[in-house]
């Protein structure tokens, strides 16, 4: 048991790094209230701890159903001290073969159903003075990949929304940390990857080879969730966690990579840069 159990509230725990972040927490000591979209997935979850594990069915594009979840869970659970906001899914296909409906829908989740959930929990956390918030972005958040134009925006987005956020509650004891995995083995490019369909010749050399890549690597890839699980815990007690927390050697050297690029491009254009001044 850790040195401080905690309530947790986690999103989107069915299966991947949701599940193994609940499942860690309860083996640590804590309680967790973690939402799942099915009944079926209810009972499954709950039966992972008869008195710590409290299930609650929650679609997180539902706005006024994320508050009623939250608010339940403070009554019922405990006031929630650490929330990671991880229900998500992917898109993979080129912004111009990508619906607009279709990248909608995946702002409408990743982005917003993270929003609405952070938006719950703070009132709580404020009056508190207290609280951790974390939220599964991506390194497609830090790095942009053709052929996942959509989910890298919506992962771009949900950073702002964090490093803003974190700089507006830091006065009120609460700590706001984008958690940004590399790839993990869990059926993000299986069950939870949507594909949108091809319908553009120009751009089969570019998206055919990455698209069959991708379910190659399925189920292989380099991260474990259940060390991802613990890597984000031991966070949880540190006096100033981090606010990018990268998760993988292959995230870390696609972020620095990408890092280095924005940093060549500032170098190589400062002087154009600086001559928009008055």
């Amino acid at each position: 048991m850790t040195r401080t159990p905690r309530t947790f509230l986690i999103t989107g725990v069915s299966s991947g790094l949701g599940r193994a972040f609940a499942v860690a927490a309860l083996a640590a000591g804590h309680v967790v209230a973690g939402t799942v979209r099915t009944d079926a997935d209810l009972a499954a979850f709950t039966a992972l701890h008869p008195e710590r594990a409290h299930a609650r069915v929650l679609d997180v594009t539902d706005d006024e159903a994320v508050v009623a979840v939250v608010q339940d869970a403070e009554r019922t659970v405990g006031p929630i001290d650490v929330l990671i906001a991880n229900a998500g899914y992917g898109l993979e296909g080129t912004f111009e073969e990508t619906p607009l409906a279709a990248l909608r829908a995946q702002f409408d989740v990743n982005v917003f159903g993270a929003a609405a959930t952070v938006r719950a929990v703070l009132p709580g956390m404020r009056e508190r003075r207290r609280g951790h918030i974390l939220a599964v972005t991506s390194m497609g958040g830090l790095a942009g990949f053709p052929g996942v134009s959509a989910y890298c925006g919506s992962k771009y987005a949900l950073e702002g929304i964090l490093e803003s956020l974190g700089k507006e509650v830091a006065a009120f004891g609460i700590h706001v940390t984008a958690v940004e995995p590399g790839s993990f083995r869990t059926d993000w490019a299986g069950r939870s990857m949507t594909r949108a369909p091809r319908s553009i010749a120009d751009y089969d050399d570019l998206f055919d080879p990455i698209r069959e890549a991708r379910r190659e690597a399925s189920g292989r890839q380099l991260g474990d969730p259940a060390r991802a699980a613990a890597a984000v815990l031991r966070i949880l007690d540190a006096p100033e966690p981090p606010r990018h927390l990268v998760l993988g050697s292959d995230a870390l050297r696609v972020v620095r990579a990408a890092r280095e690029a924005v940093d060549h491009d500032l170098s190589t254009w400062e002087e154009l840069s600086l001559s928009t001044d008055h």
